[in-house]
């Protein structure tokens, strides 16, 4: 786009760039040539200083405040041969400045070069943001790569007590499902972060790697178990979590450990304080695991146990329901009372995928 408010200039500086197979505008403004680039911006301005309404100066200033033109160079064509008119020109944004009368070569070799710095600088662009994007697809791949051996180390650990095989994927996904609603809440939208989310979705299948370290004899038990075992069970939270806080020493920056360490410690808290392992009460209790506990206890309720019948849903969410204010978190009840239905669906596309009767035996509430 060149700009100019003489004619025979327009003209001459027309001829000379369509000479070299440019697509070339003219404007007589400063103010035409705005509202003509917002709308398709150039790869190269040339502009004049000394014209009425809106100087050359303010044009640049102007072309550099619009997201649209900010990038785009300016050649400064102007009758003022001063040093302070040129530092003027620089000042306002300008990445070069001619001074007429101008050689018609001059101004060729200018704008060829600047056209050239101008394809360039795109091109580099463009293979930053390639490289950007390799990255992150290579970053997604070693998490997705990172996350698969978790989970198959937390199934290893969950074999021993749900024969059904799914307990880590049902609440894998009714974490899910309670973050994409608590979004929607007042209460903890500013928490809800896109990092936070998947963090707590993917640590969410390290809520019970303690178990790895209860005796088989405790947590294979098909009866009832003694108070005695009961508290041995228990310590499988404190187990867990101090594994994992032991492998955020060797990352300290890895959020990913530090959420699965505090859904591994404190899932079985309860807003009340009468929870364990450290009888946390409120919001003390971390909310990663006071997503964990909804998605775990509605899990467990729902499968069948050694001594009782697997629970219907509407019992199950009832429960749930009851326990707002002092089992779980007001907000994350009212976020799973939301998305009940999606709960019930989703429980039961995993209990058609294991069979009928096929569904868990001896999983408890611990």
């Amino acid at each position: 786009m060149v700009v100019d408010d003489t004619a025979e200039n327009l003209k001459l500086l027309d001829g000379i760039l369509e000479g070299g197979h440019h697509e070339v505008r003219l404007f007589s403004s400063g103010a035409m040539m705005l509202r003509a680039a917002e709308k398709d911006p150039p790869d190269l301005v040339l502009l004049d200083i000394l014209m009425p309404e809106m100087d050359g100066y303010e044009v640049c200033r102007r072309m550099r405040a619009e997201e649209a033109l900010h990038d785009v160079p300016v050649l400064f064509l102007s009758a003022l041969s001063d040093v302070k008119s040129k530092v003027r020109a620089f000042e306002a944004g300008g990445v070069d400045y001619v001074t007429k009368p101008f050689q018609m070569e001059e101004v060729t070799a200018r704008v060829k070069t600047h056209l050239l710095l101008r394809r360039t600088i795109r091109e580099l662009d463009e293979h930053r943001r390639d490289l950007e994007r390799i990255v992150r697809e290579k970053v997604r791949e070693l998490s997705d790569s990172q996350l698969g051996t978790i989970t198959a180390l937390s199934k290893l650990a969950e074999s021993r007590d749900d024969e059904s095989g799914y307990h880590v994927e049902r609440t894998q996904a009714f974490c899910r499902i309670l973050c994409e609603h608590l979004i929607r809440s007042s209460r903890h939208r500013d928490g809800m972060t896109e990092d936070f989310v998947r963090n707590v979705c993917g640590a969410s299948v390290l809520h019970d790697v303690g178990k790895v370290a209860i005796p088989d004899k405790i947590l294979m038990k098909p009866g009832r178990l003694t108070p005695h075992e009961y508290e041995a069970v228990k310590n499988h939270a404190h187990i867990g979590a101090q594994t994992l806080e032991a492998a955020r020493r060797q990352d300290p920056r890895n959020a990913f450990l530090s959420v699965g360490a505090a859904i591994a410690r404190s899932h079985h808290e309860r807003w009340n304080g009468g929870g364990y392992p450290d009888g946390l009460k409120g919001e003390r209790i971390p909310l990663s695991a006071r997503i964990m506990a909804v998605s775990d206890v509605y899990d467990a309720l729902r499968s069948r146990r050694p001594y009782k019948q697997a629970m219907p849903h509407d019992e199950v969410a009832g429960m749930i329901r009851a326990g707002a204010g002092t089992d779980f978190d007001p907000a994350v009840v009212a976020a799973f009372l939301d998305a009940e239905g999606e709960f019930e669906m989703t429980y039961e596309e995993y209990s058609r995928r294991t069979g009928p009767g096929s569904t868990t035996r001896r999983e408890r509430i611990f």
